[in-house]
């Protein structure tokens, strides 16, 4: 028996099947879009990384920004109405590509001076390998609140729980650990490694010794023999 096909029934079915594929459109176009804003802020962010790394970030204008990124200013201020929104954005970006010397490892290693030399080793490496970006960022601070409460909140903790790891194992107390203390912070510190490989021209090696004495030197000074 021939079954009956109401024009409501038609109508329903076809209605169905316009939705569906409006639904199917509109998701797909907002896929596209998602995929071009992602797109244009990832164009925006590593512009702008490459600036601060040639010119630094105080010299680095919306302008520039706009033109290597192939956008209008209005678009960067679109994705980033604030400074401060694009100096993390570009961080995150930047320490994503160039992470800092894990600790882990260096905790493993029992003896103080051994680890110190381990340490001392690889974060001067790090710190030859992100030399123009860091020269620059660690100048501009100097004149930018933002990037330089920035900076409070990344790079000084890391180089707190650096200090705080390397300063482990010394059995020094009270005024003896106060002195290591300040010496580890000054044998961690870029300028510290700038003045020695690049200022005096030693090498790697050099470097690593010269540091790892001062801090024994300060250790062996607090009455600890």
């Amino acid at each position: 028996m021939a079954r009956t096909i109401h024009l409501s029934d038609l109508c329903v079915n076809t209605f169905d099947t316009v939705f569906s594929e409006m639904v199917k459109k509109r998701k797909y176009d907002m896929k596209k879009r998602a995929e071009r804003q992602r797109e244009t802020r990832r164009r925006i962010v590593e512009a702008t990384v490459e600036l601060h790394r040639t010119r630094g970030p105080a010299h680095t204008t919306v302008k520039e920004i706009a033109q290597r990124a192939g956008v209008n200013r209005l678009t960067i201020y679109n994705y980033f109405p604030d400074i401060a929104d694009l100096l993390r954005a570009c961080s995150r970006r930047w320490t994503e590509q160039h992470p800092a010397p894990d600790l882990t490892p260096w905790a493993e290693i029992r003896d103080p001076e051994e680890r110190l030399r381990t340490a001392l080793a690889e974060l001067y490496g790090y710190y030859a390998r992100t030399e123009p970006m860091r020269a620059k960022v660690l100048r501009d601070a100097e004149t930018m609140p933002a990037l330089a409460g920035l900076l409070e909140g990344t790079v000084v903790l890391y180089l707190r729980s650096v200090r705080e790891l390397l300063a482990e194992g010394w059995e020094v107390r009270g005024e003896g650990r106060r002195r290591l203390l300040a010496m580890l912070a000054l044998a961690i510190d870029f300028h510290t490694w700038r003045s020695l490989e690049r200022g005096s021209g030693l090498s790697r090696e050099e470097a690593v010794e010269i540091m790892l004495e001062a801090v024994r030197s300060s250790v062996s000074g607090s009455g600890i023999p």
